[in-house]
């Protein structure tokens, strides 16, 4: 028995997850693109139970990509503020002017003419023009790249063996349905052929499988051990005044770019770096936040200062402390408000509970 897109398709035709950007198999409509691109720009790097919130906000408020282009900056960077990895909102806003301004309110159909908007890549292209225009493009992500390991027991460790996963591939994708196989062989990944113990027995490709076959297939795809993340350090600075604190918007360029947060001295390994945003009385809390980005570990020391009324700070400025400011901050500096809140030279300025 041979591994065929058919008796994918056939399995995905039973067993298709049902997600708010998905148009089942056997459906008579056709994805939207806006929704299957807004979709992949979401879970690069995000699992789909992250992503699953955001989504529907995003297509709540902005339900077609020329409502988005017109959303104010600030409003889709807070909207997005926790699901990590902020360039691709800059990005998503950015792709979305092009699309509903040169484009006329078209994504373009073809892998070449997706690559040419603002943050697709290869992987984003492919899934596009394979889900929303069903093209026969090979769809490798990480649950992909572990189904070809598994199925044709390549034992060379990743990433080298990318080129090869994506060659073999590439020997399966059909021309027709490529847009249910894209997603059936994803689905497949992210259910039956996971990361620890695969459900080997309920895998359509499970007789043709050389990784099962060889009894390595849960140990597959190798990977070369990765040098441990450096650790950078730094300075949150918290200043109150009667119940609000300062915040500024980060540079555009570089981590959390365009994002909400409390300033901060420079993040640099060693020891932190004092960079008050002015001079006060700042007193250290002994408190720090930890928090993982893809290259390094950051900890942040937490400084706070209460500034009088009427103050009027050389940056940033100051926003009541509500649910709203603390949704609209990425998670680290969630984080850091909070624990500075915590603080016993906080005052009276504490986080409100949530309510609804």
């Amino acid at each position: 028995m041979e591994a065929t897109a058919e008796k994918l398709l056939a399995w995905y035709d039973r067993a298709a997850r049902e997600l708010p950007w998905r148009v089942p198999p056997g459906s008579a409509s056709r994805p939207d693109p806006y929704r299957i691109w807004l979709s992949e720009v979401m879970l690069q790097q995000t699992t789909v139970a992250a992503v699953l919130g955001y989504f529907e906000t995003f297509v709540t408020r902005w339900p077609t990509v020329a409502d988005l282009a017109a959303a104010p900056d600030a409003e889709v960077m807070a909207a997005w503020a926790g699901l990590g990895y902020y360039a691709r909102a800059r990005n998503l806003l950015a792709c979305a002017r092009v699309v509903a301004g040169p484009l006329g309110d078209r994504f373009p159909d073809t892998e070449a003419g997706l690559r040419a908007l603002p943050g697709i890549g290869p992987y984003t292209a492919a899934a596009i023009a394979a889900i929303a225009f069903d093209r026969p493009a090979v769809v490798m992500d990480g649950n992909v790249e572990r189904v070809m390991a598994r199925l044709f027991a390549v034992e060379t460790p990743l990433p080298a063996a990318k080129p090869r996963l994506h060659g073999l591939a590439a020997t399966l994708t059909p021309a027709l349905r490529p847009g249910d196989y894209a997603q059936g062989v994803m689905d497949l990944g992210a259910t039956v052929c996971t990361p620890r113990a695969p459900a080997c027995g309920r895998c359509p490709w499970g007789a043709a499988c050389r990784g099962r076959a060889l009894g390595i297939a849960a140990e597959l795809p190798r990977r070369v051990v990765k040098p441990a993340r450096p650790v950078r350090r730094g300075i949150a600075y918290l200043a109150l005044q009667e119940g609000a604190v300062l915040v500024e918007t980060r540079p555009e360029r570089g981590l959390l770019g365009g994002m909400l947060g409390l300033p901060c001295g420079a993040w640099s390994e060693g020891e932190a770096r004092p960079g008050p945003p002015f001079a006060a009385d700042w007193r250290p809390t002994g408190l720090e936040v930890r928090h993982t980005f893809t290259h390094f570990h950051l900890i942040l020391s937490i400084e706070t200062a209460w500034v009088p009324a009427g103050f009027a700070p050389p940056v940033g400025w100051f926003r009541k402390v509500t649910p709203a400011l603390e949704a609209a901050l990425p998670t680290v500096m969630r984080k850091a408000l909070k624990l500075g809140l915590s603080a016993g030279d906080c005052r009276a300025v504490t986080m409100p509970a949530k309510t609804g």
